[in-house]
C-alpha cells in the first residue's frame, strides 16, 4: 500500500500524527487496511509480535480470557485511538495479554511492530499521541474496574445498553452472556434485569437480540 492509497483512507483525519512519516519510512512499514465485521476477532496474542494496529473506523473491546475459560473486558477502542496494552506489549516484548473483538464494522491499518516502534521513538507527534492515549486509556481501565464496585447491576446494563444504541437504532445484537462480560457480571444476573426491564416495558428481547423500547427510562435511571 502506497502512502498515496493511504491518504485515500481516512487515516489523516483520525491518526493526523502520522502526517509527518515519508514515504520510506510508509514502504517500510508495509501498511495494510483490513475490515472486519462486527463480533469477529481483530488481534490475537501471537500478532503482537508482528504488528502495530490502529482503528480507523469503529469500534472494539479488549477482552482477557481467564484460565476457567471466563472472559473480563479491560478496556474499549474507538477510531483514533491506539490499544495501551498493545504499546506496553511492543515496547517490553511480551505477548500481548488479551484480544481484540470488533463491536462494530471496523477498519484496521496494520504496520509493522518494527516501525510501530521507531515511530514512538524518533517522531515526538507520534509518541505524543501514543503515550497520550496509553494515559487515558489507562485511567478508562480503572474506571471499568470501579464501576462493578460502586454502580448497582441495573445501572451497568443500562448503561451497556445505552452505550451500543442510538435513538435512530434502538435494536443490540447481543445474547445474555455478551452482556455480562461487558458488565464484568455474571449471566444469571444480566437475564434477571432484562427480564425486570422487559416487564416495565422499557426493552423486548429475543434471542440473542434487546431492543430499546424506552430509552428516556434508562437514561433517566443513570442520572437518579
Amino acid at each position: 500500500m502506497s502512502i498515496e492509497t493511504i491518504k485515500e483512507t481516512n487515516l489523516p483525519d483520525v491518526f493526523p500524527s502520522l502526517s509527518g512519516l515519508s514515504q520510506e519510512e510508509w514502504k517500510q512499514a508495509r501498511p495494510h487496511v483490513k475490515r472486519f465485521p462486527a463480533k469477529s476477532n481483530i488481534f490475537q496474542r501471537e500478532d503482537a509480535s508482528l504488528y502495530g494496529m490502529f482503528l480507523l473506523r469503529g469500534t472494539a473491546r479488549i477482552t482477557a480470557v481467564h484460565e476457567n475459560g471466563n472472559e473480563t473486558v479491560l478496556n474499549r477502542l474507538s477510531a483514533g485511538e491506539i490499544c495501551s496494552l498493545l504499546v506496553l506489549s511492543g515496547l517490553s516484548g511480551r505477548d500481548y495479554p488479551a484480544y481484540l473483538t470488533a463491536e462494530t464494522d471496523v477498519d484496521v491499518l496494520f504496520v509493522l511492530r518494527s516501525s510501530f516502534l521507531r515511530w514512538v521513538q524518533f517522531h515526538e507527534a507520534f509518541r505524543s499521541t501514543v503515550f497520550g492515549g496509553l494515559l487515558e486509556s489507562t485511567l478508562r481501565m480503572i474506571d471499568m474496574m470501579g464501576e462493578k464496585e460502586r454502580m448497582p447491576v441495573e445501572k451497568r446494563l443500562a448503561k451497556a445498553l445505552l452505550r451500543v444504541t442510538t435513538e435512530q437504532e434502538p435494536l443490540v445484537a447481543a445474547t445474555h452472556q455478551e452482556l455480562a462480560e461487558e458488565m464484568n457480571s455474571a449471566r444469571e444476573v444480566v437475564s434477571r434485569t432484562l427480564l425486570k426491564f422487559a416487564r416495565s416495558g422499557w426493552v423486548e428481547t429475543g434471542r440473542g437480540w434487546i431492543k430499546i423500547v424506552q430509552r428516556n427510562r434508562l437514561e433517566n435511571m443513570l442520572c437518579d
